[in-house]
This record gives C-alpha cells, sequence and structure tokens, in this order.
C-alpha cells in the first residue's frame, strides 16, 4: 500500500495586503486561531505577505498587536514581500482589496496561478453585503483596527467552512 494513500494533501493558505504589517498578518493569526481551536494544524498551513518589501522582516504594526491581543491573537509574524514563487506553492492566495487583486494577479503566469486569488471579503459571511475589502487601518483611528478584526474574524470562519467542504469533507 502507498504511505500516501488516504492521507490528504496540506492545503497552503497566502493573505496578501500592501505593507505586510496590518492586514494579512491579522489574517494570518485570526486564521491559525480557527484552525487550531478546530484541530486542523496538520491538514492546513498559513503564511502572510504584502506586495510592497517596504516592511521586510519587520514584525506588524504594534496596533494590530495590540488590537489582536485583547481578543487573544498573537500577531508575531514577520513581514515579507510576495515572490513568484508563492503563487505556484499555495492553494488559496487571499487579497485584502481590489489594488491588491490587480498586482497579485498581474503577477500570475497561467490560469491555474489566477484561479487562486480571492478577495478575503468573498468568504465574509455576517458582513458579506456590508463591505467588500478590508480597509486598511494604518492611518485610522483604533476603531479601524477593531473593525478590521471583525472583518477577518468572520471571512476566516467563511474561508474555514468553504476548505472544509471542498477539500476535508471529500
Amino acid at each position: 500500500m502507498n504511505p500516501t494513500q488516504g492521507k490528504k494533501k496540506k492545503i497552503r493558505l497566502l493573505f496578501v495586503c500592501l505593507g505586510n504589517i496590518c492586514r494579512s498578518p491579522a489574517a494570518e493569526g485570526i486564521m491559525c486561531g480557527i484552525i487550531e481551536k478546530n484541530g486542523l494544524q496538520d491538514l492546513i498551513a498559513v503564511d502572510s505577505a504584502g506586495t510592497s518589501g517596504w516592511h521586510e522582516g519587520e514584525l506588524p504594526d504594534e496596533r494590530m498587536r495590540l488590537h489582536g491581543e485583547k481578543r487573544g491573537y498573537d500577531f508575531c509574524s514577520r513581514s515579507r514581500k510576495l515572490r513568484k514563487d508563492d503563487l505556484s506553492a499555495f492553494d488559496y492566495i487571499l487579497v485584502m482589496d481590489e489594488n491588491n487583486l490587480r498586482t497579485v494577479r498581474a503577477m500570475t503566469a497561467s490560469k491555474e496561478e489566477a484561479e487562486k486569488v480571492h478577495l478575503i471579503t468573498d468568504y465574509l459571511m455576517q458582513f458579506r453585503k456590508l463591505h467588500n475589502h478590508i480597509p486598511d487601518p494604518y492611518y485610522g483611528e483604533a476603531s479601524g483596527f477593531e473593525l478590521v478584526l471583525d472583518l477577518l474574524e468572520d471571512a476566516c470562519e467563511g474561508l474555514l467552512l468553504t476548505i472544509k467542504k471542498d477539500h476535508l469533507l471529500t
């Protein structure tokens, strides 16, 4: 018997925003928490990146980390720039807004890669009719960070339902 038979391939998720210091590391941390809560760490891997390399190597924005901590999250990933090979390495590439969507899709080399790129808001459940992007809270007030976390929690729960339905429950 083949040792990999019956064993599912790990689903790889990549969250992408502009600088990889607010929205995408928050999405990464939230999704990691949801995956852990559901005991799916062996089946789903998560990472994040930015379309720019402006903050490469930095921790997420301190304000985002503080807001995340209040909700029990640890946003500790280091910023990195999206690489061309990420487009083939990940199963889902989840962007925060239309600008990210255009930038990432322009990097794709095939229809297969382009089909992996989705707006994270496509997975919203509770806020679906209210938001078509995750706003960048970087230049705003505390309420902007809270809104981003609310939206990402909702979208990540919806994303997990989709992954379970499409990949894990078969």
